[in-house]
């Protein structure tokens, strides 16, 4: 889904990949997003089409670039999902996981062990989104939270 040029402008942010070490079981602040890429939509946005908030973000980017894996963990989830497209989940321990969806490719399969800044898929336009991007989550316990409380910009 687009955001209007209004939002867009607002919650803009040039983002950069990277492989900071830690587990988010740690939660350590500082670690990097999973792509280079223009920050378009944020946790707890209100979508345009009046559908619920955003649960993570989304980060504009061209087909083809490679996502890396925030922290270390293992792939639990690899496959398309309705809503998201090709889809990764990364379980990295205590109840923590990374969802990157809208994926051109995903380039684990269940059951692989990833380390911090891995690539892990490549980015896309598979969720049903207008523009190529990456729809990148974080969840403890089943709950979605604020990415942006842990992740550097720099």
């Amino acid at each position: 889904m687009r955001a209007s040029p209004a939002s867009s402008a607002r919650s803009a942010a040039r983002c950069e990949p990277g492989g900071a070490e830690g587990s988010l079981s740690g939660l350590k602040r500082g670690l990097r997003l999973p792509i280079r890429g223009v920050l378009a939509n944020r946790f707890g946005a209100q979508r345009p089409s009046g559908g619920p908030p955003w649960k993570g973000l989304f980060i504009r980017s061209p087909s083809g670039q490679e996502v890396r894996a925030v922290a270390s963990g293992r792939v639990v989830f690899a496959d398309w999902l309705r809503g998201f497209g090709n889809l990764l989940i990364i379980d990295h321990g205590k109840g923590y996981l990374t969802i990157y969806g809208n994926n051109e490719s995903v380039l684990k399969q269940v059951g692989e062990p990833v380390r911090t800044g891995d690539a892990v898929a490549t980015v896309g336009a598979s969720g049903g989104n207008m523009e190529s991007g990456l729809y990148f989550e974080v969840r403890h316990e089943g709950k979605a939270f604020d990415p942006m409380r842990w992740v550097s910009l720099k």
